[in-house]
């Protein structure tokens, strides 16, 4: 008899155990997040912008933007013109950035030009000879910015980052020491984002170029270089980033971003970081800057801990609020692959299909229509 007990209720466990469980119909549920406090307390357009205005500031305070030097003239040569495939002319230049010192860089402009053509600030990642990457002259031609966007119709920038490059400091590249005993209270991102500004400068300045249809994109340092100049130079319309590191909040290493050697973004955090104090603006807040102007990010879910990188998806989310509340969320878009720390084809193709859709959209409009 116990046998028989036992094995019914062996039954009934495995009966019960086959049957799915009952998912009942429910509404969604609000997602929740620590970055919520972009909004937190703003329910209007009006409310935004002024938060808007706070957010600039810390931006400003963070890069530590009020010790730049005085910016000098522009004083733009031209020290070597090649045409390539008779499609596009590439040019090496320098100009001044600051007092006593000159910028590196290739500009591509297209051969063939019906009046005034859309532009863009290509920013190579941490390569010694990063310019000459961008132009596809050495190294990996998946990098070759310059070089794909000359061709799709695009003048282009691609400068050197102030350590690498016509710039290499004699400790060796992206060594940041002699900056910081120039500049002891500015900051090497700072320092590039200025440059970069500068170098919008020098597109203007092109009777080639359409001086308000301006682009910038970039991957790893390069990609939060964009970010970060997007959000300082409005006169970026259209940005693209590609796994543009991590941010400062739920990551274990954020004391890189203030490391105390070589490349040193934000020295003057690095007290505050090993206290376990973070800086009162993060990446988030950033990107929100940039806003109603266009953006897309793109990440890696495994660049690095995943763990970290999941949180950027609720915190994209969160600046697509920001969007929303300006009446643009079609600004705004963003991409998570699987492809670590890469810019693998099609990451590159929806940057390249971003920046026309957002310089070039009557040339958008033609293909979509298969003309």
């Amino acid at each position: 008899m116990l046998k028989i007990c036992l094995l019914a209720a062996t039954c009934t466990a495995l009966l019960s155990a086959q049957e799915p469980k009952i998912r009942w119909r429910s509404d969604p549920p609000a997602v929740r997040s620590s970055w919520d406090d972009l909004l937190d307390g703003v329910a209007t357009p009006e409310q935004w912008r002024q938060r808007k205005q706070d957010l600039r500031q810390r931006y400003l305070d963070l890069i530590r933007d009020g010790h730049k030097p005085e910016k000098p003239p522009l004083d733009l040569q031209v020290h070597e013109t090649v045409r390539v495939d008779g499609i596009y002319e590439r040019r090496l230049v320098s100009y001044n950035v600051e007092r006593g010192e000159r910028a590196h860089a290739y500009i591509g402009v297209p051969l063939q030009r019906d009046g005034r053509l859309p532009a863009v600030v290509a920013l190579h990642g941490t390569f010694a000879r990063g310019k000459e990457q961008a132009a596809g002259l050495v190294d990996n031609p998946d990098k070759a910015y310059l070089d794909h966007l000359a061709r799709r119709g695009y003048v282009v920038i691609a400068p050197d980052h102030f350590v690498a490059g016509h710039r290499l400091p004699p400790e060796g590249p992206y060594e940041t020491g002699r900056f910081y005993k120039k500049h002891p209270q500015w900051t090497a991102v700072g320092k590039f984002t200025y440059e970069h500004s500068i170098a919008i400068d020098v597109l203007q300045s092109m009777p080639e170029v359409d001086g308000g249809k301006i682009g910038a994109m970039g991957h790893s340092l390069g990609g939060h270089g964009t970010m970060f100049l997007a959000a300082y130079d409005p006169r970026v319309k259209v940005a693209a980033g590609n796994c543009s590191a991590s941010f400062f909040r739920h990551n274990p290493k954020v004391t890189e971003w203030a490391r105390d050697r070589w490349y040193v973004y934000f020295g003057h955090i690095r007290s505050g970081l090993l206290e376990g104090k973070l800086p009162p603006i993060d990446f988030h807040e950033i990107m929100a800057l940039i806003a109603p102007r266009a953006f897309l990010d793109l990440s890696g879910m495994n660049d690095g801990d995943p763990l970290v990188q999941r949180q950027r998806i609720p915190m994209l989310m969160k600046v697509m609020d920001v969007y929303e509340l300006e009446g643009v969320p079609d600004n705004f878009a963003f991409y998570v692959h699987g492809r670590k720390h890469s810019v693998a084809h099609e990451s590159r193709q929806l940057m390249y299909g971003w920046l026309d859709t957002h310089l070039k959209p009557e040339v958008t409009v033609t293909r979509l229509a298969g003309k």
